[in-house]
Protein backbone atom coordinates (compact mmCIF):
# COMPACT_ATOMS: atom_id res chain seq x y z
CA UNK A 1 0.00 0.00 0.00
CA UNK A 2 1.30 3.53 -1.26
CA UNK A 3 1.09 5.29 1.87
CA UNK A 4 2.98 8.18 4.16
CA UNK A 5 1.39 6.11 7.53
CA UNK A 6 3.46 3.77 9.82
CA UNK A 7 2.25 0.22 8.71
CA UNK A 8 3.60 -1.14 11.87
CA UNK A 9 3.67 -1.00 14.94
CA UNK A 10 6.82 -1.95 17.35
CA UNK A 11 6.12 -5.50 18.84
CA UNK A 12 6.79 -6.16 22.39
CA UNK A 13 9.31 -8.94 22.68
CA UNK A 14 7.58 -12.21 23.59
CA UNK A 15 10.19 -12.65 26.61
CA UNK A 16 8.35 -9.54 28.36
CA UNK A 17 4.63 -10.95 28.15
CA UNK A 18 2.96 -11.58 30.65
CA UNK A 19 3.11 -15.67 31.97
CA UNK A 20 -0.70 -16.11 30.96
CA UNK A 21 -0.36 -15.02 27.34
CA UNK A 22 2.77 -16.93 26.96
CA UNK A 23 0.53 -20.32 28.32
CA UNK A 24 -2.43 -19.32 26.26
CA UNK A 25 0.32 -19.46 23.03
CA UNK A 26 1.79 -22.72 24.31
CA UNK A 27 -1.29 -24.23 24.10
CA UNK A 28 -2.42 -23.44 20.75
CA UNK A 29 1.21 -25.33 20.19
CA UNK A 30 2.54 -21.71 18.51
CA UNK A 31 5.74 -21.36 17.98
CA UNK A 32 7.65 -18.21 17.09
CA UNK A 33 6.72 -18.01 13.68
CA UNK A 34 3.50 -18.64 14.13
CA UNK A 35 3.16 -15.87 16.82
CA UNK A 36 4.78 -13.36 15.21
CA UNK A 37 2.92 -13.30 12.25
CA UNK A 38 -0.23 -13.47 14.98
CA UNK A 39 1.23 -10.13 16.60
CA UNK A 40 2.52 -8.48 13.40
CA UNK A 41 0.71 -4.64 12.43
CA UNK A 42 2.87 -4.90 9.18
CA UNK A 43 0.84 -4.26 6.15
CA UNK A 44 3.75 -5.12 3.99
CA UNK A 45 3.52 -8.67 4.67
CA UNK A 46 -0.19 -8.79 3.68
CA UNK A 47 -0.91 -11.27 0.63
CA UNK A 48 -1.63 -9.52 -1.87
CA UNK A 49 -5.01 -8.35 -1.79
CA UNK A 50 -5.90 -7.67 -5.90
CA UNK A 51 -4.84 -11.39 -6.64
CA UNK A 52 -8.43 -12.15 -7.28
CA UNK A 53 -10.32 -13.18 -10.14
CA UNK A 54 -11.63 -10.63 -12.31
CA UNK A 55 -10.14 -7.86 -10.96
CA UNK A 56 -8.42 -6.78 -13.73
CA UNK A 57 -11.89 -6.62 -16.17
CA UNK A 58 -13.43 -4.94 -12.87
CA UNK A 59 -10.72 -1.87 -12.54
CA UNK A 60 -10.19 -0.96 -16.23
CA UNK A 61 -13.96 -0.77 -16.44
CA UNK A 62 -14.13 1.54 -13.36
CA UNK A 63 -10.95 3.27 -14.88
CA UNK A 64 -12.64 3.96 -17.97
CA UNK A 65 -15.92 5.53 -16.33
CA UNK A 66 -13.10 7.79 -14.40
CA UNK A 67 -12.14 8.89 -17.57
CA UNK A 68 -15.30 9.43 -19.09
CA UNK A 69 -17.01 10.59 -16.56
CA UNK A 70 -19.52 8.06 -16.08
CA UNK A 71 -22.26 8.11 -13.55
CA UNK A 72 -21.12 5.27 -11.17
CA UNK A 73 -23.57 3.66 -8.72
CA UNK A 74 -22.76 1.53 -5.98
CA UNK A 75 -25.59 -1.56 -4.34
CA UNK A 76 -24.84 -2.29 -1.09
CA UNK A 77 -26.50 -4.98 1.03
CA UNK A 78 -28.15 -3.45 4.07
CA UNK A 79 -26.09 -5.16 6.94
CA UNK A 80 -22.78 -3.51 8.24
CA UNK A 81 -20.65 -5.49 5.88
CA UNK A 82 -22.83 -4.06 3.10
CA UNK A 83 -23.03 -0.72 4.43
CA UNK A 84 -19.71 -0.04 5.47
CA UNK A 85 -18.63 -1.32 1.33
CA UNK A 86 -20.91 1.61 0.02
CA UNK A 87 -19.52 3.75 2.83
CA UNK A 88 -15.74 3.13 1.73
CA UNK A 89 -16.99 3.07 -2.02
CA UNK A 90 -18.44 6.68 -1.58
CA UNK A 91 -15.25 7.99 0.24
CA UNK A 92 -12.64 6.64 -2.11
CA UNK A 93 -14.68 7.95 -5.30
CA UNK A 94 -14.85 11.23 -3.36
CA UNK A 95 -11.20 11.51 -3.02
CA UNK A 96 -11.08 11.05 -6.49
CA UNK A 97 -13.72 13.78 -7.58
CA UNK A 98 -15.96 11.47 -8.86
CA UNK A 99 -19.06 11.44 -7.34
CA UNK A 100 -21.74 8.11 -6.76
CA UNK A 101 -24.82 7.45 -6.36
CA UNK A 102 -25.83 5.00 -3.37
CA UNK A 103 -28.41 2.04 -3.55
CA UNK A 104 -29.42 0.39 -0.76
CA UNK A 105 -32.44 -2.85 -0.92
CA UNK A 106 -35.10 -2.52 1.81
CA UNK A 107 -35.05 -5.92 3.41
CA UNK A 108 -38.98 -6.05 3.46
CA UNK A 109 -39.34 -4.46 -0.09
CA UNK A 110 -36.49 -6.18 -2.42
CA UNK A 111 -35.22 -8.40 0.33
CA UNK A 112 -31.40 -9.39 0.18
CA UNK A 113 -29.59 -9.49 -2.87
CA UNK A 114 -29.69 -7.69 -6.41
CA UNK A 115 -33.02 -7.29 -8.49
CA UNK A 116 -34.28 -6.62 -11.62
CA UNK A 117 -35.92 -3.44 -9.51
CA UNK A 118 -32.59 -2.77 -8.74
CA UNK A 119 -31.50 -2.49 -12.38
CA UNK A 120 -34.37 -0.45 -13.27
CA UNK A 121 -33.82 1.75 -10.54
CA UNK A 122 -30.05 2.55 -11.55
CA UNK A 123 -31.20 3.10 -14.95
CA UNK A 124 -33.71 5.45 -14.15
CA UNK A 125 -30.92 7.45 -12.20
CA UNK A 126 -28.93 7.67 -14.74
CA UNK A 127 -26.24 5.34 -13.93
CA UNK A 128 -24.29 3.93 -16.49
CA UNK A 129 -21.71 1.12 -14.11
CA UNK A 130 -23.32 -0.26 -11.26
CA UNK A 131 -20.94 -2.12 -8.62
CA UNK A 132 -22.36 -4.70 -5.94
CA UNK A 133 -20.72 -4.66 -3.07
CA UNK A 134 -21.30 -7.89 0.14
CA UNK A 135 -23.98 -9.46 -2.70
CA UNK A 136 -24.59 -10.44 -6.25
CA UNK A 137 -22.83 -13.62 -6.45
CA UNK A 138 -26.00 -15.32 -6.55
CA UNK A 139 -28.27 -13.74 -8.53
CA UNK A 140 -27.96 -14.57 -12.01
CA UNK A 141 -31.27 -13.76 -13.17
CA UNK A 142 -30.87 -9.73 -12.32
CA UNK A 143 -27.32 -10.09 -14.14
CA UNK A 144 -28.48 -11.48 -17.09
CA UNK A 145 -31.83 -8.59 -16.94
CA UNK A 146 -28.56 -5.93 -16.24
CA UNK A 147 -26.92 -7.15 -19.48
CA UNK A 148 -30.51 -7.58 -21.81
CA UNK A 149 -31.04 -3.49 -20.43
CA UNK A 150 -27.69 -2.63 -21.54
CA UNK A 151 -26.68 -1.67 -17.71
CA UNK A 152 -22.87 -2.43 -17.15
CA UNK A 153 -22.65 -4.97 -14.22
CA UNK A 154 -19.16 -5.34 -11.52
CA UNK A 155 -20.35 -8.05 -8.49
CA UNK A 156 -18.03 -7.64 -5.66
CA UNK A 157 -19.04 -10.26 -2.57
CA UNK A 158 -17.49 -12.66 -0.29
CA UNK A 159 -20.34 -15.48 0.01
CA UNK A 160 -20.37 -18.44 -1.44
CA UNK A 161 -20.63 -18.96 -5.06
CA UNK A 162 -23.36 -21.69 -4.90
CA UNK A 163 -25.23 -21.04 -8.17
CA UNK A 164 -25.07 -24.06 -11.04
CA UNK A 165 -22.95 -20.76 -13.07
CA UNK A 166 -21.60 -17.42 -11.65
CA UNK A 167 -23.68 -14.31 -12.89
CA UNK A 168 -23.25 -13.20 -16.21
CA UNK A 169 -21.55 -9.27 -15.16
CA UNK A 170 -18.85 -7.93 -17.11
CA UNK A 171 -16.71 -9.05 -13.91
CA UNK A 172 -17.42 -10.74 -10.71
CA UNK A 173 -14.86 -10.51 -7.85
CA UNK A 174 -15.06 -12.73 -4.97
CA UNK A 175 -12.68 -14.52 -3.37
CA UNK A 176 -14.91 -17.52 -2.37
CA UNK A 177 -16.00 -17.91 -6.51
CA UNK A 178 -15.67 -21.54 -7.85
CA UNK A 179 -12.26 -20.58 -9.84
CA UNK A 180 -10.34 -19.21 -7.14
CA UNK A 181 -7.65 -21.49 -5.32
CA UNK A 182 -9.16 -23.36 -2.60
CA UNK A 183 -5.93 -22.09 -0.60
CA UNK A 184 -6.58 -19.14 -1.30
CA UNK A 185 -5.62 -16.29 2.08
CA UNK A 186 -8.05 -14.15 0.75
CA UNK A 187 -11.10 -16.75 1.06
CA UNK A 188 -11.54 -14.71 4.90
CA UNK A 189 -12.28 -11.13 3.37
CA UNK A 190 -15.55 -9.57 4.27
CA UNK A 191 -16.97 -7.75 1.42
CA UNK A 192 -15.48 -4.38 2.71
CA UNK A 193 -12.15 -6.23 2.47
CA UNK A 194 -13.17 -7.07 -1.02
CA UNK A 195 -14.37 -3.47 -1.72
CA UNK A 196 -10.73 -2.15 -0.69
CA UNK A 197 -9.35 -4.21 -2.37
CA UNK A 198 -11.18 -2.73 -5.05
CA UNK A 199 -9.84 0.41 -4.24
CA UNK A 200 -6.21 -0.55 -3.71
CA UNK A 201 -5.88 -1.81 -7.48
CA UNK A 202 -7.61 1.15 -8.85
CA UNK A 203 -5.00 3.24 -6.66
CA UNK A 204 -2.18 1.23 -8.18
CA UNK A 205 -3.64 2.20 -12.09
CA UNK A 206 -4.20 5.76 -11.62
CA UNK A 207 -0.86 6.33 -9.98
CA UNK A 208 0.21 4.46 -13.12
CA UNK A 209 -0.76 6.78 -15.76
CA UNK A 210 0.55 9.94 -13.56
CA UNK A 211 -2.60 10.66 -11.39
CA UNK A 212 -2.47 11.21 -7.51
CA UNK A 213 -4.20 9.49 -5.26
CA UNK A 214 -4.61 10.32 -1.76
CA UNK A 215 -3.66 7.19 0.62
CA UNK A 216 -6.56 4.60 1.32
CA UNK A 217 -5.45 4.49 4.69
CA UNK A 218 -8.28 5.91 6.41
CA UNK A 219 -10.59 3.95 4.93
CA UNK A 220 -9.11 0.76 6.85
CA UNK A 221 -11.68 2.41 9.28
CA UNK A 222 -14.50 0.76 7.60
CA UNK A 223 -12.74 -2.36 6.72
CA UNK A 224 -12.07 -2.61 10.43
CA UNK A 225 -16.07 -2.26 11.57
CA UNK A 226 -17.50 -4.43 8.91
CA UNK A 227 -14.99 -7.38 9.26
CA UNK A 228 -15.38 -7.23 12.41
CA UNK A 229 -19.30 -7.45 12.72
CA UNK A 230 -19.86 -9.46 9.61
CA UNK A 231 -17.78 -12.13 12.01
CA UNK A 232 -15.29 -12.47 9.42
CA UNK A 233 -12.43 -14.48 10.01
CA UNK A 234 -9.59 -13.21 11.97
CA UNK A 235 -6.67 -14.60 9.97
CA UNK A 236 -3.21 -12.60 10.03
CA UNK A 237 -4.23 -10.73 7.24
CA UNK A 238 -7.69 -9.71 8.69
CA UNK A 239 -6.23 -9.01 11.90
CA UNK A 240 -3.53 -6.32 10.41
CA UNK A 241 -6.16 -4.69 8.21
CA UNK A 242 -8.66 -4.20 11.52
CA UNK A 243 -5.72 -3.50 14.23
CA UNK A 244 -4.64 -0.10 11.44
CA UNK A 245 -8.54 0.61 11.17
CA UNK A 246 -9.51 0.02 14.95
CA UNK A 247 -5.73 2.55 15.71
CA UNK A 248 -7.44 5.52 14.13
CA UNK A 249 -10.85 5.46 14.92
CA UNK A 250 -10.40 7.51 18.15
CA UNK A 251 -8.94 10.58 16.16
CA UNK A 252 -11.23 9.57 13.07
CA UNK A 253 -11.86 12.27 10.69
CA UNK A 254 -15.32 10.71 9.47
CA UNK A 255 -18.13 12.50 11.40
CA UNK A 256 -20.42 9.37 10.89
CA UNK A 257 -17.26 7.31 12.63
CA UNK A 258 -17.42 9.44 14.85
CA UNK A 259 -20.77 10.14 16.47
CA UNK A 260 -20.36 6.27 17.79
CA UNK A 261 -17.67 7.43 20.64
CA UNK A 262 -17.87 9.03 23.57
CA UNK A 263 -15.56 11.91 23.99
CA UNK A 264 -14.10 9.78 27.12
CA UNK A 265 -13.71 6.81 24.72
CA UNK A 266 -12.11 8.98 21.83
CA UNK A 267 -9.28 9.79 24.38
CA UNK A 268 -8.37 6.15 24.50
CA UNK A 269 -5.41 5.02 22.44
CA UNK A 270 -7.41 1.66 22.02
CA UNK A 271 -10.91 0.86 20.67
CA UNK A 272 -11.34 -2.85 22.11
CA UNK A 273 -13.71 -5.20 19.34
CA UNK A 274 -16.38 -5.66 21.52
CA UNK A 275 -17.31 -1.64 21.13
CA UNK A 276 -17.88 -2.68 17.58
CA UNK A 277 -19.82 -6.11 17.98
CA UNK A 278 -22.12 -5.02 20.74
CA UNK A 279 -22.61 -1.18 20.26
CA UNK A 280 -21.78 0.07 16.92
CA UNK A 281 -22.56 -3.27 14.45
CA UNK A 282 -26.28 -3.28 15.86
CA UNK A 283 -27.25 0.48 16.12
CA UNK A 284 -25.72 0.61 11.93
CA UNK A 285 -28.52 -2.71 11.48
CA UNK A 286 -30.86 -1.53 13.20
CA UNK A 287 -32.35 0.53 10.67
CA UNK A 288 -32.14 -1.90 8.27
CA UNK A 289 -33.72 -4.82 10.33
CA UNK A 290 -37.09 -2.19 11.21
CA UNK A 291 -37.01 -0.39 7.93
CA UNK A 292 -34.88 1.26 5.38
CA UNK A 293 -31.43 1.44 5.61
CA UNK A 294 -30.78 4.78 4.93
CA UNK A 295 -30.42 6.56 7.30
CA UNK A 296 -26.94 4.31 8.72
CA UNK A 297 -25.95 4.79 5.22
CA UNK A 298 -26.10 8.67 5.13
CA UNK A 299 -24.14 8.71 8.88
CA UNK A 300 -21.43 6.68 7.49
CA UNK A 301 -20.86 9.36 4.52
CA UNK A 302 -22.06 12.32 6.07
CA UNK A 303 -18.94 14.99 6.45
CA UNK A 304 -21.07 17.50 8.80
CA UNK A 305 -21.30 16.63 12.64
CA UNK A 306 -24.59 18.52 13.28
CA UNK A 307 -26.33 16.07 10.52
CA UNK A 308 -24.19 13.00 11.83
CA UNK A 309 -24.85 13.58 15.21
CA UNK A 310 -29.58 13.74 14.12
CA UNK A 311 -28.28 10.32 11.72
CA UNK A 312 -27.05 8.66 15.06
CA UNK A 313 -30.19 9.83 17.16
CA UNK A 314 -32.46 7.86 14.16
CA UNK A 315 -30.17 4.88 14.91
CA UNK A 316 -30.48 5.04 18.76
CA UNK A 317 -34.18 4.94 18.85
CA UNK A 318 -34.41 2.53 15.86
CA UNK A 319 -31.89 0.53 18.27
CA UNK A 320 -34.10 0.67 21.30
CA UNK A 321 -37.29 -0.43 19.35
CA UNK A 322 -35.08 -3.31 17.69
CA UNK A 323 -34.36 -5.05 21.24
CA UNK A 324 -38.08 -4.29 22.71
CA UNK A 325 -39.35 -6.58 19.26
CA UNK A 326 -36.31 -8.87 19.60
CA UNK A 327 -37.43 -9.45 23.41
CA UNK A 328 -40.56 -10.30 22.62
CA UNK A 329 -39.92 -12.77 19.23
CA UNK A 330 -37.27 -14.57 21.42
CA UNK A 331 -39.53 -15.12 24.02
CA UNK A 332 -42.15 -16.94 21.93
CA UNK A 333 -39.65 -18.69 20.10
CA UNK A 334 -37.82 -20.34 23.17
CA UNK A 335 -41.44 -21.58 24.01
CA UNK A 336 -42.63 -23.11 20.97
CA UNK A 337 -39.16 -24.46 21.16
CA UNK A 338 -39.08 -25.63 24.51
CA UNK A 339 -42.82 -27.41 23.52
CA UNK A 340 -41.61 -29.46 21.16
CA UNK A 341 -39.06 -30.86 23.60
CA UNK A 342 -40.31 -35.18 23.25
CA UNK A 343 -37.61 -36.30 26.04
CA UNK A 344 -34.62 -37.16 24.02
CA UNK A 345 -31.53 -34.34 23.07
CA UNK A 346 -32.75 -31.64 20.94
CA UNK A 347 -31.04 -31.97 17.31
CA UNK A 348 -32.32 -28.56 16.25
CA UNK A 349 -34.04 -25.61 16.66
CA UNK A 350 -36.74 -24.88 13.96
CA UNK A 351 -39.36 -22.38 14.97
CA UNK A 352 -41.97 -20.62 12.81
CA UNK A 353 -44.87 -18.04 13.38
CA UNK A 354 -46.27 -15.75 11.02
CA UNK A 355 -46.29 -12.74 13.04
CA UNK A 356 -42.32 -12.77 13.97
CA UNK A 357 -40.71 -9.22 12.34
CA UNK A 358 -38.75 -10.46 9.75
CA UNK A 359 -36.23 -7.84 10.69
CA UNK A 360 -34.77 -10.01 14.19
CA UNK A 361 -35.18 -13.53 13.30
CA UNK A 362 -31.80 -13.68 12.68
CA UNK A 363 -30.34 -12.72 15.97
CA UNK A 364 -33.00 -14.58 17.91
CA UNK A 365 -31.68 -17.21 15.74
CA UNK A 366 -28.45 -16.42 17.19
CA UNK A 367 -29.80 -15.94 20.77
CA UNK A 368 -31.36 -19.65 20.31
CA UNK A 369 -28.21 -21.32 19.74
CA UNK A 370 -26.42 -19.30 22.34
CA UNK A 371 -28.98 -20.45 25.08
CA UNK A 372 -29.78 -24.39 23.66
CA UNK A 373 -26.24 -24.59 22.08
CA UNK A 374 -27.86 -26.33 18.67
CA UNK A 375 -28.37 -25.06 15.48
CA UNK A 376 -31.47 -23.10 14.59
CA UNK A 377 -33.60 -21.45 12.22
CA UNK A 378 -36.73 -19.15 12.50
CA UNK A 379 -39.53 -19.12 10.15
CA UNK A 380 -41.93 -15.86 9.60
CA UNK A 381 -44.02 -15.50 6.75
CA UNK A 382 -42.35 -13.63 3.21
CA UNK A 383 -44.59 -10.63 1.41
CA UNK A 384 -45.54 -13.51 -1.39
CA UNK A 385 -48.50 -15.54 -0.65
CA UNK A 386 -47.57 -18.96 0.87
CA UNK A 387 -44.07 -18.17 1.51
CA UNK A 388 -41.63 -18.42 4.62
CA UNK A 389 -38.35 -17.48 5.03
CA UNK A 390 -36.07 -17.63 7.70
CA UNK A 391 -32.69 -17.04 9.18
CA UNK A 392 -30.37 -20.09 9.82
CA UNK A 393 -27.33 -20.32 12.28
CA UNK A 394 -24.79 -23.08 13.42
CA UNK A 395 -24.15 -24.39 16.36
CA UNK A 396 -20.14 -25.63 16.74
CA UNK A 397 -18.49 -26.66 13.62
CA UNK A 398 -21.72 -27.71 11.72
CA UNK A 399 -22.16 -26.43 7.97
CA UNK A 400 -25.29 -25.32 8.35
CA UNK A 401 -25.11 -23.91 4.54
CA UNK A 402 -24.00 -27.30 3.19
CA UNK A 403 -27.24 -28.69 5.68
CA UNK A 404 -29.38 -26.28 3.52
CA UNK A 405 -27.84 -27.06 0.67
CA UNK A 406 -29.07 -30.52 0.76
CA UNK A 407 -32.61 -29.53 1.04
CA UNK A 408 -32.31 -26.81 -1.39
CA UNK A 409 -35.50 -28.65 -3.64
CA UNK A 410 -37.44 -27.64 -1.47
CA UNK A 411 -36.29 -23.77 -1.33
CA UNK A 412 -36.99 -20.64 -3.72
CA UNK A 413 -33.61 -19.57 -2.51
CA UNK A 414 -31.19 -19.43 -0.18
CA UNK A 415 -27.49 -18.44 0.30
CA UNK A 416 -24.89 -17.57 3.11
CA UNK A 417 -22.15 -19.42 4.16
CA UNK A 418 -20.85 -21.65 6.84
CA UNK A 419 -21.64 -20.24 10.36
CA UNK A 420 -24.88 -18.51 8.99
CA UNK A 421 -27.56 -18.21 6.04
CA UNK A 422 -31.11 -17.34 4.66
CA UNK A 423 -33.94 -19.05 3.16
CA UNK A 424 -37.23 -18.51 1.65
CA UNK A 425 -39.53 -21.61 0.86
CA UNK A 426 -43.45 -22.73 0.60
CA UNK A 427 -44.81 -22.87 3.53
CA UNK A 428 -46.24 -26.60 2.90
CA UNK A 429 -42.91 -27.80 3.00
CA UNK A 430 -42.06 -27.07 6.58
CA UNK A 431 -42.77 -29.91 7.67
CA UNK A 432 -41.07 -31.62 4.94
CA UNK A 433 -37.88 -29.69 5.45
CA UNK A 434 -38.08 -29.82 9.39
CA UNK A 435 -38.21 -33.99 9.07
CA UNK A 436 -35.40 -33.98 6.65
CA UNK A 437 -32.99 -31.43 8.49
CA UNK A 438 -33.85 -34.37 11.94
CA UNK A 439 -32.58 -36.95 9.60
CA UNK A 440 -29.05 -35.52 8.53
CA UNK A 441 -28.37 -34.26 11.72
CA UNK A 442 -28.71 -37.55 13.45
CA UNK A 443 -25.98 -38.87 11.28
CA UNK A 444 -23.81 -35.84 12.64
CA UNK A 445 -21.56 -36.71 15.78
CA UNK A 446 -23.48 -34.51 18.32
CA UNK A 447 -19.25 -33.21 19.11
CA UNK A 448 -19.64 -31.50 15.59
CA UNK A 449 -23.28 -30.23 15.66
CA UNK A 450 -23.60 -28.52 18.90
CA UNK A 451 -22.12 -25.41 20.55
CA UNK A 452 -19.70 -26.99 23.06
CA UNK A 453 -18.01 -25.25 26.12
CA UNK A 454 -15.07 -24.90 26.03
CA UNK A 455 -12.14 -22.48 27.99
CA UNK A 456 -8.30 -21.92 27.00
CA UNK A 457 -7.11 -22.02 30.55
CA UNK A 458 -7.03 -21.93 33.98
CA UNK A 459 -5.73 -19.88 36.03
CA UNK A 460 -5.04 -18.70 39.57
CA UNK A 461 -7.03 -15.29 40.99
CA UNK A 462 -3.09 -13.99 42.01
CA UNK A 463 -2.51 -14.08 38.50
CA UNK A 464 -5.10 -11.63 37.31
CA UNK A 465 -3.12 -8.04 37.37
CA UNK A 466 -3.04 -4.93 35.47
CA UNK A 467 0.01 -6.60 33.22
CA UNK A 468 -2.43 -9.24 32.33
CA UNK A 469 -5.27 -7.10 31.01
CA UNK A 470 -2.53 -4.44 29.33
CA UNK A 471 -1.10 -8.05 27.45
CA UNK A 472 -4.15 -9.28 26.73
CA UNK A 473 -5.31 -6.07 24.74
CA UNK A 474 -2.67 -6.58 22.39
CA UNK A 475 -4.38 -9.57 21.33
CA UNK A 476 -7.40 -7.76 19.84
CA UNK A 477 -9.33 -7.46 17.99
CA UNK A 478 -11.28 -10.57 18.68
CA UNK A 479 -13.33 -12.36 16.83
CA UNK A 480 -14.37 -15.18 14.70
CA UNK A 481 -11.07 -17.54 14.49
CA UNK A 482 -9.60 -15.13 17.53
CA UNK A 483 -12.52 -15.52 20.43
CA UNK A 484 -11.69 -14.00 23.46
CA UNK A 485 -9.92 -16.01 25.77
CA UNK A 486 -12.39 -17.92 27.99
CA UNK A 487 -10.57 -18.25 31.83
CA UNK A 488 -11.30 -21.50 34.83
CA UNK A 489 -10.65 -20.19 38.39
CA UNK A 490 -10.77 -22.12 41.36
CA UNK A 491 -9.59 -21.69 44.75
CA UNK A 492 -11.82 -19.21 45.15
CA UNK A 493 -15.07 -18.16 47.40
CA UNK A 494 -18.06 -16.22 46.31
CA UNK A 495 -18.00 -12.89 48.84
CA UNK A 496 -20.45 -11.58 47.78
CA UNK A 497 -23.20 -10.91 45.10
CA UNK A 498 -25.93 -8.07 43.64
CA UNK A 499 -29.24 -8.82 41.68
CA UNK A 500 -29.41 -5.73 39.38
CA UNK A 501 -32.73 -5.16 37.50
CA UNK A 502 -33.81 -8.80 37.81
CA UNK A 503 -32.05 -10.33 35.44
CA UNK A 504 -28.27 -9.07 35.79
CA UNK A 505 -25.75 -10.23 38.62
CA UNK A 506 -23.17 -8.51 40.10
CA UNK A 507 -20.38 -11.13 41.84
CA UNK A 508 -17.43 -10.16 44.03
CA UNK A 509 -14.95 -13.34 44.67
CA UNK A 510 -11.82 -13.41 46.79
CA UNK A 511 -9.16 -16.18 47.07
CA UNK A 512 -9.76 -18.97 48.97
CA UNK A 513 -6.55 -19.19 50.51
CA UNK A 514 -6.40 -16.69 53.14
CA UNK A 515 -2.57 -16.63 52.69
CA UNK A 516 -2.73 -14.82 49.25
CA UNK A 517 -3.17 -11.30 49.30
CA UNK A 518 -4.89 -11.01 46.40
CA UNK A 519 -6.99 -8.04 45.73
CA UNK A 520 -10.97 -9.22 45.73
CA UNK A 521 -12.42 -10.01 41.78
CA UNK A 522 -15.26 -8.13 40.76
CA UNK A 523 -17.39 -9.82 37.99
CA UNK A 524 -20.47 -9.36 36.16
CA UNK A 525 -23.01 -11.90 34.10
CA UNK A 526 -25.76 -10.09 32.21
CA UNK A 527 -29.36 -11.68 31.10
CA UNK A 528 -28.52 -14.20 34.01
CA UNK A 529 -31.48 -14.79 36.54
CA UNK A 530 -33.44 -17.28 34.64
CA UNK A 531 -31.39 -18.04 31.78
CA UNK A 532 -31.19 -21.60 30.51
CA UNK A 533 -29.26 -23.71 33.03
CA UNK A 534 -27.68 -21.24 35.35
CA UNK A 535 -27.80 -21.81 38.99
CA UNK A 536 -29.16 -18.78 40.84
CA UNK A 537 -26.61 -17.14 42.71
CA UNK A 538 -28.17 -17.89 46.05
CA UNK A 539 -28.13 -21.58 45.22
CA UNK A 540 -24.60 -21.02 44.83
CA UNK A 541 -23.82 -19.32 48.04
CA UNK A 542 -25.17 -22.08 50.02
CA UNK A 543 -23.67 -25.26 48.22
CA UNK A 544 -20.48 -23.34 48.82
CA UNK A 545 -21.15 -22.89 52.36
CA UNK A 546 -21.86 -26.38 52.37
CA UNK A 547 -18.35 -27.07 51.39
CA UNK A 548 -18.53 -27.40 47.31
CA UNK A 549 -15.97 -26.20 45.15
CA UNK A 550 -16.36 -23.56 42.54
CA UNK A 551 -15.03 -23.12 39.17
CA UNK A 552 -15.74 -19.56 37.85
CA UNK A 553 -15.39 -18.95 33.68
CA UNK A 554 -14.65 -15.85 32.32
CA UNK A 555 -13.60 -13.83 29.92
CA UNK A 556 -11.54 -10.44 31.17
CA UNK A 557 -12.05 -6.62 30.84
CA UNK A 558 -11.47 -3.35 32.18
CA UNK A 559 -14.40 -1.48 33.17
CA UNK A 560 -14.00 2.21 32.53
CA UNK A 561 -16.91 4.28 34.04
CA UNK A 562 -16.69 8.10 35.77
CA UNK A 563 -12.40 8.55 34.89
CA UNK A 564 -12.27 5.07 37.33
CA UNK A 565 -10.56 1.85 36.23
CA UNK A 566 -10.82 -1.75 37.51
CA UNK A 567 -10.50 -5.14 36.61
CA UNK A 568 -13.96 -7.06 35.44
CA UNK A 569 -14.59 -10.60 34.69
CA UNK A 570 -17.14 -10.83 32.63
CA UNK A 571 -18.84 -14.14 34.16
CA UNK A 572 -20.59 -17.00 31.90
CA UNK A 573 -20.82 -19.27 33.91
CA UNK A 574 -20.37 -20.83 37.53
CA UNK A 575 -20.27 -24.68 37.95
CA UNK A 576 -20.27 -26.45 41.79
CA UNK A 577 -18.44 -29.43 42.29
CA UNK A 578 -19.36 -31.42 45.45
CA UNK A 579 -16.33 -32.58 47.35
Amino acid sequence: MTTTHNTTTPQQPKQTLHPIILRLFEKKGWGSKEIEDFMSWDLKQLPDLTAMQGMDQCCERIMDALANEETIGIYGDYDVDGTTSCALFYHFFKMLGHEVKLIQPSRFIEGYGLHASSVDQALSEGINLLITVDCGITNNEAAEYAKERGLDLIITDHHKDARDEMPAALAVVNPNRRDEPEDSPLRPLAGVGVAFAVCWEVKKRLEEVGQECPSLYPLLQFVAVGTICDLAKLTPMNLKLVRHGLKQIPQTQYPGLKAFFSPEERKLSFVPSEKLSFNVGPLINSKGRLDHPEKALNLLISDNSTEAFEYYSHLEVSNKERKYIQAQVFDEAKEKFVKGFDGSDPLIAIVYDEAWHEGVIGIVASKLVETYKVPAIVFTNAEEEGIIKASARAAGDLNIFDCLNACSDLFVKFGGHKAAAGLSMPKENLDEFRSRMHTLLKEIPAIERTAQFTYDLEIEPQEIDPKLLKDLERLEPFGMGNEKPVFKMKNVLLSNYDILKDIHVRWTFKAKDPAIKAPPLRGISFNYIGAYEKLHPQEIFNRQNSGAELSVYFTLGINRFNGNEYIQLMVNRIAVDEI
